[in-house]
């Protein structure tokens, strides 16, 4: 953007938000302008902290007064470019609040400013011999206010669910500059619209989330994790409906063998066991007593026979069971140095093999020239597709690629009655493509809601609506 806008949008800021923490620094731009996305560029107007609510409502009038575009930033980890600011935007960063600001022994909840990092989340409930449940493998940089902005899901979805459902009160800086009080922490409250659960999810389209209360519950009991090789997508399901049906799961994840290969080179992981596979599941289960163990001993038994497991390791200590978890949580970390474009896909669990055979057929027919790698969350019908980049192409050509291809991927999504996004959101990358997954009609209505919240367009503008 050309200097002279980006001045016209600075000046605003300096001369009546004095107080404002505010940067312009080029390394600062750049660390804040973006999210984990890289097929955009930053170039943002400046960097502000505000150190508390009041701040945030003062700043959220000045832009709607001056037009001047607000994107909100946490940690920065989101995967579909809903933290980019390439328009001369001026960030909203929550680094500077990050207070934990009070807990509720009676009610078991925890309130918190939006900066607080998911880790320190975890580890306070923990110090309570509580627990907070949402997991995935960016908790220790990711911010809760980015969490709720997008209803992080992770790894334990199967058991505890989303993001969602652990917020039981927000405060909100909608985009008039207004604090919106939802819920309060309330267990039962039938007074109308549940405003909360608009702003779940909204990707900062609606308002600024400046205060969350969460719900924290018991620890879990003692627990395995296995790791099968498992023959074929059938065989997956057979395993998932196994166990799922004897024992209390907590996570049920999946990886292909490429996937398995690319986290083992990525991280240097010994081979977890002696038969290599196509696919492999990672099940994690309650388990108070040896004979928990010995049933999901008699149901990896059961599912040997059949041919839908080949091989398996299950744990026997705390520090066996993250050694198994890395095969599956590093395996993002492992391939970003390959630039992949993923696709964040869910349909019901029903539909999963018939899906991923027919996104795998389409993939081989498309992307003849790319690897694509499969994992996710087969518990929850939730699957990451990566496509990794040629060394030697373009970032530019690669996206062009990989977008042309798009809409046959979400034509096929539409057609299983699934979801183009299934908790990375829409942000910038899937905006077009919104329209797969919801009606004119239900596009129309979210624009609406919109306009309630954020007249002016100066939150997050292009992002998830257009």
């Amino acid at each position: 953007m050309y200097t002279e806008q980006k001045d016209n949008r600075l000046k605003p800021l300096k001369i009546h938000c004095p107080e404002l923490e505010i940067s312009t620094e080029p390394a600062v731009l750049e660390s804040h302008g973006c999210d984990w996305t890289r097929f955009r560029t930053p170039d943002a107007t400046a960097v502000v902290f505000p150190h508390n609510s009041d701040e945030v409502a003062k700043l959220v009038v000045l832009a709607r007064a001056h037009q001047i575009p607000l994107v909100p930033s946490g940690g920065r980890t989101g995967l579909s470019g809903g933290a980019i600011a390439d328009a001369g935007e001026v960030v909203v960063s929550f680094d500077r609040m990050r207070r934990i600001i009070g807990f509720n022994p009676v009610d078991r909840t925890l309130t918190v400013e939006p900066g607080v990092v998911t880790q320190a989340i975890q580890d306070y409930a923990n110090q309570q011999n509580l627990y907070y449940p949402v997991s995935f493998a960016s908790e220790g940089s990711s911010q809760i206010g980015g969490n709720i902005a997008t209803n992080a899901g992770g790894i334990r979805v199967l058991r505890y669910g989303l993001t969602r459902d652990q917020v039981v009160g927000l405060k909100v800086i909608d985009g008039r500059g207004e604090l919106i009080e939802c819920n309060s922490g309330l267990v039962k409250n039938a007074s109308g619209y549940d405003l909360r659960h608009l702003f779940i999810g909204s990707e900062g389209t609606l308002g600024l989330i400046v205060e969350a209360t969460l719900r924290l519950t018991d620890p879990p009991q003692p627990s395995r994790v296995m790791l099968l090789a498992v023959s074929s997508l059938d065989g997956m399901m057979t395993v998932f409906r196994q166990f799922n049906d004897a024992m209390n799961l907590t996570a049920f994840e999946f990886l292909s063998g490429a996937a398995m290969s690319y986290v083992r080179s990525g991280h240097d992981l010994p081979a977890p066991m002696d038969t290599e596979t196509p696919y492999y599941a990672l099940l994690e289960f309650d388990c108070p007593d040896t004979d928990t163990e010995d049933l999901a001993l008699q149901r990896f038994e059961f599912c040997l026979e059949d041919g839908s497991v080949l091989d398996g390791v299950i744990s026997q200590s705390e520090a066996q069971a993250a050694d198994l978890w890395r095969y599956r949580e590093g395996i993002s970390e492992a391939i970003t140095k390959y630039t992949p474009y993923k696709n964040d896909l869910s349909v019901r669990i029903s539909e999963i093999p018939g899906y991923l055979r027919d996104l795998d057929e389409l993939a081989q027919s498309r992307y003849p020239d790319f690897e694509v790698l499969w994992y996710g969350h087969f518990g929850d019908g939730n699957l990451h597709m990566n496509i990794l980049k040629p060394a030697d192409m373009p970032v530019e050509e690669f996206e062009s690629v990989c977008g042309r291809v798009n809409p046959d991927v979400f034509e096929l999504t539409r057609e299983h009655n699934g979801s183009i996004s299934a908790e990375h959101g829409i942000g910038l990358l899937k905006q077009a493509y919104l329209s797969y997954s919801r009606s004119e009609q239900d596009i129309e209505r979210m624009r609406g809601i919109k306009a309630v919240f954020d007249p002016a367009n100066i939150l997050n503008p292009g992002k998830l609506l257009g």
